[in-house]
């Protein structure tokens, strides 16, 4: 079923209505569905590396917009929505322990989701849950995915082909590193 996800994904890239479809991925993947917009993004900017930033764009509004949805289902829907969509993706079993340490991390939690491989779902669907507030989740939102959509199409523009093998296979982790370096730094200047 993955396959034929990723492979539907893919070929919307090339879809004259391409922006759209997008659109409608980023948007459904930041609170259900499990394939990256990323993976429509890039083919779609080395076609057309001077749309690099209008593309992110589109990602990124749609992906916050997303977003907000999968903070609504936690928040109004979580027992007979939520619920089910985190037990398919095998993280109903974290609930209790992850709702207790959520709203201490919040804007960390939200950044770290935003930009790295972990499932942004999860955490736009937790945060609703967890009642975190709405606007500090919006602004985290807006600066991870941000940061995510537009660290690839600058990259994409300015390298072209060449860098995809790269942005596909590692960007994930350099994305983690900076940020456990960034947390790092903030825990060592908090605690010298």
């Amino acid at each position: 079923m993955m396959k034929r996800l990723y492979d539907w994904t893919m070929s919307l890239s090339a879809h004259p209505n391409a922006l759209w479809a997008l659109a409608f991925v980023a948007f459904i993947e930041s609170s259900v569905f499990p394939i990256p917009p990323d993976l429509l993004m890039i083919p779609m900017i080395i076609a057309a590396p001077h749309r690099a930033f209008l593309i992110a764009t589109v990602c990124l509004a749609a992906s916050v917009l997303g977003g907000l949805l999968g903070y609504a289902i936690g928040a109004l829907a979580f027992d007979w929505l939520g619920q089910p969509i985190l037990e398919a993706l095998g993280k109903a079993d974290r609930i209790a322990e992850f709702n207790q340490r959520f709203n201490d991390l919040g804007f960390w939690a939200v950044l770290v989701a935003g930009i790295t491989p972990f499932p942004y779902k999860v955490i736009t669907i937790m945060s609703g849950w967890t009642g975190m507030p709405l606007g500090t989740f919006i602004i985290t939102s807006i600066i991870a995915r941000g940061l995510r959509f537009f660290v690839i199409a600058g990259l994409l523009w300015k390298f072209g082909e060449p860098i995809r093998d790269f942005i596909e296979r590692r960007l994930g982790l350099v994305f983690t590193v900076f940020l456990a370096l960034l947390i790092g730094g903030f825990l060592l200047v908090r605690y010298i």
